[in-house]
């Protein structure tokens, strides 16, 4: 494994930019130097030419991208997916499922597997992330109702004893029936708890933080708020999500999911240490296409891909993303969101929300060479991956 000095950038940290070389050596980063330290002739130089440096941008929520699911299921599933987000800086990756059957969940846990120990993934993997099936059919989305079911026990507890560690996330709605002994269970094995696709009232997600539930999954997307009920107005999710200081959200800022004004609201109203970009990505990310469909050939849902977003056939509804992870940080840019700002909301606070025991998301002596170098517009220049230069 080479030896690597990245010269002459400008580094995006957690607090501002510094103009700092980075020493890269066994696949971590050795030490951040002035640019005029001298160090031995052993160190291949990248010269950056005053362009920005950052860690590479960790995806927590990702369900696939360049023609490729992770429902798929296989290795080259991965690679393709994986590839296609590596080209707009992306370097740590948290493959997520949707609802689906008992088999196909299984089969999709089991590939996770076999990719963590394929070489081309290249340690890019984080953690599973589970999406469903445990979910409010009347806040579906993109997923199928006849997937969507109630807490199983014997269920979770298998695939999570099958996936051994691997799963990190569940996305579930703490409404549904046996959601408290599920988040017990989840919290006893190092689970992180999100709230998704949910029609819960504002004092049962008061109730379900209290249980763990510390993260909404893609705030706005499929979550109730506020209606009238025998006359009464009920807050919902959207609501507890402001009112909870404690409480992180991600979003997809995608400019569709939500649009420049939401995010705007969102920045205003959370702190920044609590907001994650996520892409949320379908298999069409990094395509040029008109077609494509959610989850597995073999349980497909089809959409429409246009005015950059992907479309239910009916175009009444989005049917998930097609965003990268640059796309999100111009857009955060856009609304007046600093730089470092930017890149702490795809670097550092996902590897912290998640509670992810590994040295990535920042630039530090130690950390592993994940590495990101950009223009002023967010053009991927650059791209290492544990010390090795892959874009």
């Amino acid at each position: 494994m080479s030896k690597l000095r990245i010269k002459n950038g400008v580094l995006v940290l957690e607090n501002g930019t510094e103009e700092k070389d980075i020493l890269i050596s066994e696949g971590r980063i050795e030490d951040i130097i002035s640019s005029y330290t001298e160090v031995s002739s052993d160190y291949k130089v990248i010269d950056c030419e005053g362009q920005y440096v950052s860690a590479g941008f960790v995806d927590i929520h990702q369900h696939g991208g360049g023609g490729s699911d992770y429902m798929d299921a296989t290795s080259d599933a991965y690679c393709a997916a994986m590839n296609a987000h590596l080209c707009h800086g992306t370097t740590s990756i948290m493959p997520t499922t949707l609802s689906a059957d008992i088999g196909s969940m299984k089969k999709a846990v089991e590939a996770y597997k076999v990719a963590k120990a394929d070489k081309r993934i290249k340690n890019c993997l984080v953690g599973m992330h589970m999406e469903g099936p445990y979910i409010s059919k009347a806040y579906a989305g993109a997923q199928k109702p006849e997937n969507i079911r109630d807490f199983n026990e014997s269920e979770y507890r298998m695939l999570t004893e099958y996936a051994d560690g691997d799963i990190k996330r569940w996305s579930v709605a703490p409404e549904i029936n046996g959601a408290e002994d599920f988040a017990h269970y989840a919290n006893k094995n190092g689970i992180t708890l999100s709230i998704a696709h949910s029609d819960a009232d504002f004092d049962t997600v008061l109730k379900a933080f209290d249980m763990g539930f510390c993260h909404i999954t893609h705030l706005y997307s499929c979550m109730s708020t506020i209606v009238r009920r025998n006359g009464f107005r009920v807050p919902g999710v959207l609501e507890a999500a402001y009112y909870l200081d404690g409480m992180n959200v991600e979003i997809i800022a995608d400019g569709c999911h939500i649009p420049h004004s939401l995010l705007s609201y969102v920045t205003k109203f959370k702190k920044n240490e609590r907001i994650a970009l996520v892409t949320d990505a379908m298999r069409a990310a990094g395509q040029d296409v008109k077609t494509s469909y959610l989850g597995s050939a073999e349980d497909p849902l089809p959409v429409i891909i246009e005015d950059g977003v992907a479309k239910l056939e009916t175009r009444d509804a989005f049917g998930g993303s097609i965003a990268t992870s640059d796309r999100l940080i111009r857009n955060m840019l856009q609304i007046g969101t600093s730089l470092s700002d930017a890149i702490k909301m795809v670097t550092v606070n996902p590897i912290k929300m998640m509670g992810l025991n590994v040295k990535k998301g920042e630039l530090k002596k130690g950390y592993d060479a994940d590495i990101c170098i950009f223009d002023k517009d967010i053009n991927i220049k650059g791209v290492i991956v544990g010390g090795e230069k892959v874009i």
